[in-house]
């Protein structure tokens, strides 16, 4: 009786299967009438979240972010330069397509946002400061990138140490190796210790689908391949909007879809603060 019962379960999984691969849209939607998704999460959760920190040892400050499959590793590399108006360099490790409107959001948000306080960054008023090169990979896309790359560059910063530094004899600056940073200095360093960035109005988004009268938290990449509407609204730790994007899809027709998005926005925002207040704590005690 248990082979025909475990042959039945196998053939009903095959025509489920199938179903869902010729009729997406409509598999996902007999989910969505029972208010809960394919991955069995209910439609305004988003999927688990971890942080790591130090990914890269010789980065000055590095982040593993993974939200559901996506995975995201950030890393910073610090060196000193002639001020002018850019304070970071951005390369982002893959798909093409995908790199430059991502790069441009990070940007945008970041600035925007004031997590970074530009004076931290200066070394000799007007003549030395310090530039940071934020790189991340995606080693895994599964919906949602954007959220998960301003997590890991987030987490990146919080992270960071900020190299020792002195003046030389001709008045240029000098990096301080690991090697020397316990001995004795010869000239005095314009930093004399490793120092952490003071970040404010750190923010964190969440992506969400519209489709009907549904709105899905923290999309896989299937759901975003068939459901074209899309939204990611970014609030900073004290719930001030900081930016909402809208890449395309049909005009909003209701301003109450978009506030419910900034509602669930506001929930997430303090899951990934407490993760990230967590992670940071860990660090410490190790």
């Amino acid at each position: 009786m248990g082979l025909p019962d475990a042959s039945g379960d196998l053939s009903s999984e095959m025509e489920v299967d199938a179903f869902r691969r010729l009729f997406p849209l409509r598999y996902f939607e007999r989910h969505l009438s029972e208010s809960i998704r394919p991955d069995a999460r209910p439609l305004g959760r988003a999927r688990d979240t971890t942080l790591a920190l130090g990914a890269v040892a010789s980065a000055h400050g590095s982040a593993l972010a993974k939200i559901g499959s996506t995975t995201m590793l950030a890393a910073i590399k610090m060196e000193v330069m002639t001020p002018f108006n850019r304070v970071t360099g951005r390369r982002l490790h893959w798909p093409a397509e995908a790199a430059p409107v991502i790069s441009k959001q990070l940007s945008d948000t970041i600035s925007s946002s004031g997590m970074i306080n530009l004076k931290e960054l200066s070394l000799v008023s007007g003549k030395a400061a310090w530039m940071a090169y934020l790189d991340i990979y995606c080693l895994d896309a599964d919906g949602a990138l954007f959220d998960a790359a301003l997590l890991s560059a987030v987490a990146a910063f919080s992270h960071l140490q900020i190299p020792i530094v002195s003046l030389n004899d001709d008045g240029k600056i000098e990096l301080i190796s690991e090697e020397d940073d316990g001995a004795k200095l010869e000239v005095e360093p314009v930093n004399k210790e490793k120092r952490k960035l003071t970040l404010s109005s750190i923010p964190f988004s969440l992506t969400c689908i519209l489709h009907k009268n549904y709105i899905l938290a923290d999309p896989t990449a299937e759901e975003e391949s068939i459901m074209e509407t899309a939204v990611t609204v970014v609030l900073d730790s004290s719930s001030r909007l900081v930016s909402f994007y809208k890449p395309g899809g049909p005009v909003l027709a209701h301003t109450s879809a978009v506030q419910d998005c900034v509602a669930l926005t506001r929930q997430r925002v303090k899951e990934l603060q407490n993760i990230l207040d967590e992670t940071l704590s860990g660090m410490e005690i190790d």
